[in-house]
């Protein structure tokens, strides 16, 4: 979702205990260039989207699960999808909230997420697609059983040296130029 869907870490930090990628204003989220037409482009070509992310601002106690699903929502609104799954990690090993302070197999790079949509959504992960941003990401997926090479980097944007390959854009054209078109999971963060 963050860096992949929306922009996140140029945006300034919230309040303490929050850090910088921390998203907990719904007014804050601004989608990165070419993601709706992109996401619009996937759907029309049958393909199931979800969104997969790690959220463990919960977990540091700068939100709670109510400010995650107000983010959501945003982008939600603004992808024009108010149907689109959101699955997301709370928890963090590192966290002050004690409900959620521990590692979980829902946090990436583990593969809980991308299993439990692929359950939900009757997906197959074999013939599924990933965009994500980072190496957790890919390696996430790759655990849940998506072939590598359906496993798409973008770029952060703003960021130096990022080791993204493209932008949404370029993931897209990617994923839609390839056969057989199936399923596709799409994450950020």
């Amino acid at each position: 979702r963050d860096d992949t869907l929306i922009a996140c870490t140029q945006l300034p930090p919230p309040p303490p205990p929050g850090k910088r990628g921390d998203l907990v204003d719904p007014a804050l989220v601004q989608l990165l260039p070419g993601v709706r037409e992109g996401m619009h482009r996937l759907q029309a070509a049958g393909f199931t989207l979800v969104v997969v992310s790690n959220q463990g601002l919960v977990a540091r106690g700068a939100g709670d699960l109510e400010t995650v699903e107000r983010v959501n929502q945003a982008l939600r609104i603004q992808l024009g999808f108010t149907w689109l799954s959101c699955y997301y990690c709370p928890f963090h090993p590192q966290g002050t909230v004690p409900r959620w302070t521990r590692e979980h197999e829902w946090r990436k790079p583990g593969e809980g997420m991308f299993l439990a949509a692929a359950a939900d959504l009757a997906i197959d992960l074999a013939s599924s697609w990933m965009i994500g941003d980072a190496a957790r990401d890919m390696e996430a997926a790759a655990a849940a059983g998506m072939p590598v090479e359906h496993c798409l980097r973008v770029k952060v944007p703003h960021v130096k040296d990022d080791a993204g390959e493209g932008d949404f854009s370029w993931a897209v054209s990617k994923v839609l130029s390839s056969q057989p078109l199936m399923n596709t999971l799409v994450h950020a963060r």
